[in-house]
């Protein structure tokens, strides 16, 4: 999901940053291009756990608010699915047949069936 993302330099110093729409999440990188993969980091680090990551919302609803005067503003892919956040209990019906062969496969690989299931749906929504 692509969220807006204000950057800043100060004189001898690295890149800062900082997600509108995701309170607490700042960051610093010396290079430029380095931001996106430490803006991932941050995002992972500050939600994990979390049961609700904030949705993105577009630079115009930030860029004319003093706090973000004199940056510049960048939109960065968070790749929520890598955030591990709470986990939440389901209740789903599957064939006995196909239940069965989910927990031997998920086993036969050390994982649970809720691993397997989540694995099975990122691998899923990623085609």
């Amino acid at each position: 999901m692509l969220y807006p993302l204000y950057v800043w330099k100060d004189k001898d110093s690295a890149y800062g940053a900082r997600f509108p729409d995701l309170p607490g999440v700042f960051t610093a990188a010396d290079e430029l291009n380095d931001l996106p993969a430490m803006a991932q980091e941050a995002a992972e680090t500050m939600y994990e756990g979390e049961a609700h990551i904030p949705e993105a919302s577009s630079i115009e609803k930030w860029r004319d608010m003093a706090d973000y005067a004199g940056g510049f503003w960048m939109l960065v892919n968070i790749d929520r699915s890598k955030i591990n956040t709470k986990p939440v209990r389901l209740n789903i019906s599957l064939p006995e047949n196909l239940l069965r062969d989910i927990d031997a496969f998920a086993k036969s690989h050390q994982l649970t069936r809720s691993g397997f299931l989540a694995q099975a749906a990122l691998k899923a929504m990623a085609q």
